[in-house]
């Protein structure tokens, strides 16, 4: 346990940030969830959209890397699109 005034005061404001930065993941995570689980495309793509802006919004707080985002941002494009073409056979 810290002892010095602002080592308590650090605890504490890591706290919080912690419990903000896990809202901000199981946002994403969620909306994975929900996008795996989805079989049709036009609801897929409107889960897309809302699994881009969490995404982007976590890159903005800096709660993940960018360079992360847009690995996981071309991989849903890219299982969309190949969705879309095993639909279309």
């Amino acid at each position: 346990m810290p002892i010095i005034k602002s080592a308590k005061k650090r605890v504490r404001t890591s706290k919080r940030n912690r419990a903000l930065n896990l809202e901000y993941i199981s946002k994403i995570k969620s909306t994975l969830r929900d996008l795996g689980r989805e079989k049709d495309t036009k609801k897929r793509a409107k889960l897309l959209d809302k699994a881009f802006s969490a995404i982007d919004k976590a890159v903005k707080k800096k709660i993940i890397h960018k360079n992360k985002a847009a690995r996981m941002k071309s991989k849903l494009q890219k299982s969309l699109d190949q969705k879309k073409k095993t639909k279309k056979k």
